[in-house]
């Protein structure tokens, strides 16, 4: 790149960094506090509705995160999620939701590519490595743990 070039990028990249929009941050983290928190809301609704019926303290605490991946997994497919974090940004990407979100799209966007190489093997892009840290992460804590109260 020539001397000439250089300075002609750098003149765009100032010009164009002058108009650029700049983004409403407090108006963002205003929609992500209020739709991550109806997220968990909905959450808690069914936390509680379930303990109504008489579901013990511990089926609901697997019944919850399933039903909650479940919604997630089935507005990504409708085409919703991707409005409702289009809105909120973060706070449809922090609860699980967001984590069932993050599979179904690749898994969606890939489909085309047949079930074996296209979903199977594209499903856990995004979230395959939040899955490998979290395992190998537990796994050492449990082995450091297991060290500890054999000593």
């Amino acid at each position: 790149m020539s001397l000439n070039e250089k300075k002609l990028k750098k003149r765009f990249e100032k010009l164009s960094s002058k108009v650029e929009p700049k983004p409403n941050l407090l108006k963002h983290c205003i929609n992500a506090f209020i739709v991550g928190g109806l997220i968990c809301d909905v959450g808690q609704f069914i936390n509680n509705y379930l303990l109504t019926l008489g579901v013990s303290k511990e089926d609901v605490a697997i019944w919850v995160p399933i039903i909650m991946i479940f919604i997630g997994a089935l507005l990504t497919g409708l085409g919703i999620y991707d409005r409702i974090a289009k809105f909120a940004g973060a706070g449809t990407v922090v609860p699980i939701t967001g984590f069932a979100n993050s599979i179904v799209s690749p898994a969606m966007e890939f489909k085309k590519e047949g079930y074996i190489f296209g979903v199977g093997a594209k499903m856990f892009v995004i979230a395959g490595p939040v899955l490998v840290y979290g395992i190998s992460s537990s796994v050492i804590l449990g082995l450091i743990y297991f060290v500890m109260t054999k000593l």
